[in-house]
């Protein structure tokens, strides 16, 4: 082949000293130290002519084929072949490159201009671009008609950047990248790679070393444990214009919202993300939840952190597909009118040496301050939340997940552990904010920003947080002092409701407000309320197991659990495997216990009437306005009767916007209460919509099986009662006529009783 093209050549130009960089330029390039290789390589102007230079280490000959012939460079130093040519040639030209491989033909991407504009770089340096995906990684594209892939990183501190990957044998010494000056960005277009290439960024650093990382604005990883970063480009069609636009159309905290979490490793093992679409849609469809929330789907290096360790940031996990195959998950949820919430963590950063930690060579995503850097808890680093690019890098990657993946929300995880700098580090181990205290004051500046940037770009969309201390305001919006939220998740109402539950019912008339100091705080946020799968893990068991008693009285005080979950102010949050009263705490390597709900199961049946609740429940919230119209509004609720601690009961009443309402009574004594008077807003009917202990829940059936007419009796501030009969660890929700027809009541026949006594 070399035999072949020599005789195809034109005559080989003179070469002369000229057309050579100078040694120290040389020896800074073939180190990967030099911080403008387009300078030396490509086509310049130089005493005597035009110099041409190409770097390809390894290659036996480099051959410039052009309009005008071919024209054969001469080898230099060490991979560098140059070339003199007249002073006037100006033609287009492309590489023919001999190596051990044979003869490839390339294009030279240092004669092309830079792929990043000087607003991309404002933008970047004030730390305001809010594409940055758009502008940073690794984007296939045409340069000057030219097709490929822009590379782009930032590392301020790096002395060269070099890019290797399959495309050049995993050695960078032939792809140094440019600087862009002051804005820290590193940037080199290669021609002829496209989708699916592998790379990843050889950052020469201050302190003399060579480190290869992954890309930090990867849209596509390897599945690890490998940790190459992929080109990738979408070319997903969505099918989900509808439902965005009738999502831009109201607010979250105005709408029903049951939200059933899971972790997508574990939940199905073994399905990927398009084999999930098949199945999860219409399982929550069948049990009528309103949203599902992912537990993180972002790439990371360790399958047992469950995401929370993040790598890749703007990559979904490689373990179940493709980004396209992500979306297509997110678009079937959507159109079986599901919202799909996924969980982000911008708290902290694993140290994998890959990835992001100390980058460059130095801090730069995490503080420089070690104090300030080292997250006690979890092993991992924490965000440099005061500079300018970091915080960018995650402003831009949340508005990414909501744009570029359509997600309906984000669930911020461990907001407190931003919040507070002394978060579980100790007096002498933590430094004070430039005001001497506690409160990390940069991260308040970037959860302020990042809820509206993500509020102003998104309509619809809904930021939750994970924070579980009294600061104020979370959930007050950003110009009235805030941080900005839509949601927060009540830590207080899960732990101070678990703990009353967990007691015999013996004891419970002791501790009868840990389940009604809820209500005052319940308006200072908007609540979600969460039974996570930090509830169901490491010895803290699964929900039915936490409740005391026999096997049967498990049951029912789950079932009441949720029926007064559902009842109460606040959005409802069950981690899989509670839907069914899964008896063992959840195991990231085996999932549910679905095997259970099988026939050949000897409890089968009661898992399954436990699961039959759920959906229930959810059918009748979704229905029921006074459930979730007015949870952020006082409006909304008010006791019958918080102080019945001899009796183990609660009564209370939701509004609607239109002052329908629903009464909640709630017996979490293992007695039933005959002739239990209970106050009732209005005159007429009222129909048992909900009642926990029937017998198609595995309950006792000893609920009430007929209407109740309102007395004109007063009691419990209210015009009208009447006595119920309440069952045994027991929910009951009652509407009047003009609400209950709508849904679908607890026993079909009551419905027809109504229309009879009406």
């Amino acid at each position: 082949m070399t035999a072949r093209l020599a005789l195809e050549l034109d005559p080989p130009v003179l070469q002369l000293a000229a057309a050579r960089p100078a040694p120290e330029e040389t020896a800074r390039l073939l180190a990967g130290r030099h911080h403008d290789p387009h300078a030396v390589l490509g086509v310049h102007p130089v005493r005597g002519g035009v110099a041409v230079r190409v770097l390809r280490p390894g290659a036996d000959s480099v051959v410039l084929d052009t309009p005008l012939g071919r024209i054969a460079l001469a080898p230099a130093d060490d991979g560098l072949f140059t070339g003199l040519l007249s002073p006037d040639w100006s033609a287009s030209y492309r590489l023919l490159v001999h190596d051990a491989h044979g003869v490839r033909v390339e294009e030279d991407g240092y004669r092309l201009p830079p792929t990043l504009g000087e607003l991309d770089l404002h933008l970047i340096g004030e730390g305001r671009h809010e594409q940055l995906w758009q502008v940073l990684g690794a984007r296939p594209c045409e340069v000057a008609g030219t097709a490929g892939t822009a590379f782009a990183v930032w590392a301020p501190n790096a002395e060269g950047v070099r890019l290797v990957g399959d495309f050049n044998y995993w050695d960078g010494t032939g792809a140094p990248m440019r600087s862009l000056g002051a804005s820290g960005v590193w940037e080199l277009f290669v021609p002829g790679v496209g989708e699916g290439a592998h790379y990843k960024f050889e950052i020469a650093t201050r302190g003399g070393e060579l480190v290869q990382k992954a890309d930090p604005m990867a849209r596509r990883a390897e599945a690890p444990p490998c940790t190459a970063s992929v080109v990738e480009a979408s070319h997903y069609r969505w099918g989900d214009a509808e439902w965005l636009a009738r999502r831009a159309g109201h607010r979250a905290q105005d709408r029903a919202m049951s939200v059933y979490e899971l972790h997508l490793e574990s939940w199905r093992p073994g399905l990927g993300y398009r084999e999930l679409a098949e199945v999860l849609p219409a399982y929550l469809a069948e049990l009528n939840f309103t949203h599902v929330e992912f537990m993180p789907v972002m790439e990371h290096p360790f399958g047992g952190s469950w995401g929370y360790q993040v790598s890749g940031f703007y990559a979904p996990t490689a373990r179940f597909g493709s980004p396209d195959d992500f979306r297509y998950l997110v678009d079937a949820l959507h159109q079986a009118n599901i919202a799909v919430i996924v969980d982000w963590v911008p708290a902290h950063f694993p140290k994998d040496a890959f990835a992001l930690a100390r980058f460059d060579g130095e801090p730069l995503y995490e503080p420089a301050d070690p104090l300030r850097a080292e997250h006690p808890d979890w092993g991992t680093l924490t965000f440099d939340y005061g500079r300018a690019e970091v915080r960018n890098f995650l402003v831009a990657n949340a508005v990414y997940w909501c744009e570029e993946f359509h997600v309906d929300g984000l669930r911020v995880d461990a907001v407190a552990s931003m919040l507070y700098l002394d978060y579980s580090r100790p007096d002498g181990q933590w430094t004070p904010n430039q005001h001497g205290g506690r409160e990390n004051l940069d991260a308040v500046g970037f959860l302020q920003e990042m809820n509206a940037t993500v509020y102003r770009r998104c309509p619809g969309v809904v930021t939750i947080a994970e924070e579980s201390t009294a600061w104020g305001g979370v959930t007050r919006p950003t110009d009235s002092g805030g941080l900005g939220f839509g949601l927060k998740w009540n830590m207080g109402w899960m732990h101070d409701s678990l703990r009353y539950f967990g007691r015999d019912p013996i004891h419970r008339q002791y501790h009868h407000h840990e389940l009604t100091f809820s209500m005052v705080y319940a308006y200072s946020e908007n609540y979600v309320l969460p039974i996570s799968h930090d509830e169901v893990v490491h010895g803290k068991q699964a929900l039915v197991a936490k409740m005391p008693g026999d096997w049967w009285q498990q049951r029912a005080n789950h079932r009441a659990y949720l029926g007064f979950m559902w009842a109460h102010p606040g959005k409802q949050l069950i981690f899989m495997g509670q839907e069914f009263a899964q008896g063992s705490e959840w195991n990231h390597e085996t999932g549910p216990l679905w095997w259970v709900l099988d026939d050949g199961w000897p409890a089968a049946a009661d898992h399954r009437g436990v699961q039959r609740l759920v959906g229930e429940l959810n059918r009748i919230y979704q229905d029921c306005p006074a459930l979730w119209e007015l949870d952020t509004s006082p409006e909304g609720f008010r006791w019958l009767d918080a102080d019945a601690a001899q009796d183990n009961v609660y009564s209370f009443v939701r509004r609607d916007a239109a002052g329908r309402a629903l009464v909640a009574v709630v017996n979490l004594s293992p007695t039933v209460r005959t002739g239990y008077r209970v106050g009732l807003p209005d005159a007429g009917t009222w129909v048992p919509v909900l009642d926990t202990d029937q017998v198609r829940y595995g309950g006792s059936g000893a609920g009430p099986t007929t209407p109740y007419r309102a007395e004109d009796v007063p009691w419990q501030g209210e015009q009208f009662s009447a006595e119920l009969t309440l069952p045994p660890l027991a929910t009951v929700w009652l509407c009047p006529p003009g609400t209950a027809l709508p849904l679908a009541p607890a026993d079909p026949d009551l419905l027809e009783r109504n229309d009879h006594d009406a």
